[in-house]
C-alpha cells in the first residue's frame, strides 16, 4: 500500500457540517470523502490532458479530401477571362 500523506485544510465551518453529512450518506469519512473526490479530480484532468494533446496533434495534420494537388499554373488559370 502507499504511503499516505496528512494535509490541513481550512474549510467553513457550514461547509465542514454539510461534508460531513455528504460523507455519512456514503458510509466514508470526511478524509476518504475528499481523497475520493481529489483521485476523480486528477484522473478527469489527465483524461482531459491527453485529449488535447490527441486533439492539438490531429489539428497539427492537414486533412485529405481527396483529389489533387494543383500546380501554381494551374491554380492561377484565368480561361474564362481570355
Amino acid at each position: 500500500m502507499a504511503t499516505k500523506h496528512n494535509i490541513t485544510v481550512a474549510i467553513d465551518p457550514t461547509l465542514l457540517k454539510k461534508a460531513r453529512s455528504v460523507a455519512a450518506r456514503r458510509g466514508l469519512s470526511v478524509s476518504a470523502l475528499l481523497a475520493d473526490e481529489l483521485r476523480q479530480l486528477v484522473a478527469e484532468d489527465t483524461q482531459y490532458t491527453a485529449a488535447r494533446k490527441r486533439a492539438l496533434a490531429l489539428l497539427s495534420t492537414p486533412l485529405s479530401l481527396g483529389g489533387s494537388r494543383l500546380s501554381r499554373e494551374e491554380l492561377h488559370e484565368r480561361r474564362r477571362l481570355r
